[in-house]
């Protein structure tokens, strides 16, 4: 799997927000920035992250996947 695949997915279930995928077809690292993370505790934000690649984890297709999530306000910070 590409970097630039699991951006879209995590963009697809999550409309507007600004992604930022690396890796090396494995494991991958995901910076997101979306609005909807606004007053969400982190565990929360990071399942919400999840949930958009849930179906690629459980058939192996994606390993592993570190994720950031910002709101707008903390990525200017």
């Amino acid at each position: 799997m590409e970097p630039e695949a699991v951006a879209d997915l995590i963009r697809a279930g999550l409309p507007g927000a600004e992604v930022t995928v690396t890796g090396d077809g494995a494991h991958f690292e995901a910076v997101v920035v979306s609005t909807a993370f606004d007053g969400l505790t982190p565990i929360k934000k990071q399942r919400m992250v999840m949930d958009t690649v849930k179906p690629q984890i459980a058939s192996g297709e994606l390993h592993a996947l570190s994720i950031k999530t910002l709101s707008p306000t903390q990525a200017t910070d």
